[in-house]
């Protein structure tokens, strides 16, 4: 298939999507569109795209960005009209039932246009208020490279492309890699610093991909220990906070140097990673 190039095309998709998933439950759906707004973002980078920035250099956001989030709300206002919508690049929609789909589909743009392939389409369903859900219902990730697809929620068993994933076990900071995202400006606040660098040496090593969602995707899997990040918004944390406790995980979030820190990893290790921030805070004052 060519790259998407104009509204016409993307209105063809979407018309075509929702002809075949009419009838789809929440979960058919959410897989069915996670999936084609990441193969419609890698038909689109293929193909070439334009990049714009946002607040740096390194916050990007390109056409890509723009039709697939167009995408996933034109089919959202067809399949699914009275449910909220809230989406990074600006897609939004009020819930007339109490539930929103938050979606983000390009997580990782900087890695997208430098060529990389770890990025991922995402989305989450929530009851309540995105930014603190009543209930998360389950949460979608899609790497088109190398072809992935996770889905799970606090009540239902995460998977990948179908196969259940094993439950996380318990294990501590020092036999574990920590994964996260921190811009090199806030190592310039002390008590930011401070908590970071008492939590990073605790653990065994550091990883640092720039993708939340497949960052938190890996933490289900057990193939990155743990995960903390500061200031994360609800489309970066929610769709994989959901396949995180759906392999018995934990996820939640703790205030330590004047900024709330999201922690996901297994339930020893997120108790410990608070432990650390808050002390890390406390040791800047």
């Amino acid at each position: 298939m060519v790259a998407m190039t104009d509204d016409k095309d993307t209105a063809s998709l979407i018309d075509d999507f929702v002809a075949a998933h009419a009838a789809a439950g929440d979960e058919e759906l959410a897989r069915g569109l996670v999936n084609e707004a990441g193969q419609l973002a890698a038909r689109m980078r293929s193909a070439g795209v334009a990049t714009d920035f946002k607040t740096s250099v390194s916050d990007v956001v390109t056409d890509a960005d723009r039709a697939a989030e167009a995408f996933v709300a034109g089919v959202l206002d067809a399949l699914r009209p009275d449910d909220g919508v809230l989406g990074e690049e600006g897609a939004a929609r009020p819930s007339r039932t109490g539930r929103t789909w938050v979606i983000d589909p390009v997580d990782g743009t900087y890695n997208f246009t430098s060529g990389s392939d770890y990025w991922c389409s995402a989305l989450a369903l929530v009851e309540g208020s995105p930014s603190a859900p009543d209930r998360l219902l389950f949460g979608a990730v899609h790497r088109p490279v190398p072809g992935y697809t996770w889905f799970g929620g606090p009540e239902i068993p995460t998977t990948v492309n179908g196969q259940a994933l094993p439950r996380l076990a318990d294990a501590p900071a020092g036999q574990l890699s920590i994964g996260t995202y921190l811009h090199p400006s806030w190592m310039n606040d002390p008590a930011v610093r401070s908590s970071w660098r008492n939590t990073a040496r605790s653990f065994a090593t550091v990883r640092m991909f720039g993708a939340g969602s497949v960052d938190l995707a890996g933490v289900a899997a057990g193939q990155l220990g743990a995960w903390t990040q500061h200031t994360v918004a609800d489309w970066d944390w929610l769709p994989g906070k959901a396949l995180v406790e759906g392999v018995g995980g934990v996820a939640r979030k703790v205030k330590a140097g004047g900024v709330v820190w999201s922690v996901a990893g297994n339930p020893e290790v997120v108790a410990q990673t608070a432990e650390l921030l808050t002390a890390g805070a406390l040791d800047a004052s």
